[in-house]
């Protein structure tokens, strides 16, 4: 896809044109809003399936479709096995677990994913992703899983996804993924996002750019990009290859 000039031009004018339409408040998984767009989503869903993590930290939790959509794929992971290997599946019993952490949960937001079937895989932390409180409790969560991946998807600045990945990226087991949302913002307008802090060279980009100089063990999965072509997350996806 990559090669193709004329498919990344347009995908350039849709991504464009699309962010500014408010595109992926379309989507919904579950029944809840997932404020994706469907490339990201679909590559996601590869990515669990490829590195089958037992615990999928987020930052950002919204509506609540994105640890819907994770749990969802925790739950795929179990079936899945439990056929292979020919046992029964407890449902009531999820080995896996999806830990969601955002500033505000809103009531009703709350509510609604507490009464949602996918909700037993599912532990939600109210507070700020960096602050010392509500890190220490996602570690003490962590240390109960093997396999981690983790995705970045709330306050967009510079500096806070840069907290973020100084926090959140050492959890992230060898050959999983620390995907960070948003860094689609560097390669728009300046004016793209006029109510909101981030933009032109302040944003998830900036911060993952500037976290990669230091960290060699994480690289960016360009096939993944390459791929999708339509994505919110272009120099988002972050692999893992040592420790």
């Amino acid at each position: 896809m990559e090669k193709s000039n004329t498919l990344k031009n347009a995908a350039d004018v849709f991504m464009r044109e699309s962010i500014s339409e408010r595109y992926s408040y379309n989507f919904e998984w579950l029944g809840r809003p997932i404020i994706q767009y469907p490339q990201d989503i679909c590559a996601l869903q590869e990515l669990i399936w490829t590195v089958k993590p037992d615990l999928i930290i987020e930052t950002g939790i919204a509506h609540g479709g994105s640890l819907i959509f994770s749990a969802s794929m925790l739950a795929l992971l179990e079936m899945s096995e439990a056929v292979l290997n020919g046992e029964m599946l407890d449902p009531s019993k999820p080995k896996r677990k999806v830990l969601g952490v955002d500033i505000d949960i809103r009531a009703h937001n709350r509510k609604a994913i507490e009464a949602h079937p996918m909700y037993p895989r599912i532990e939600m932390l109210e507070g700020s992703s960096i602050s010392d409180e509500i890190f220490s409790k996602v570690k003490k969560v962590a240390a109960n899983y093997s396999k981690i991946l983790v995705v970045l998807d709330s306050n967009h600045t510079h500096d806070h996804v840069l907290s973020e990945l100084k926090l959140y990226a050492p959890l992230v087991s060898v050959e999983s993924y620390c995907v960070v949302f948003d860094t689609v913002v560097e390669d728009l307008s300046n004016d793209a996002f006029p109510d909101r802090p981030w933009g032109v060279g302040d944003n998830p980009k900036t911060a993952v750019w500037e976290y990669l100089k230091t960290h060699p063990e994480f690289e960016i999965d360009q096939a993944i990009s390459d791929k999708i072509l339509i994505s919110v997350a272009p120099d988002g996806y972050l692999k893992r290859t040592a420790s």
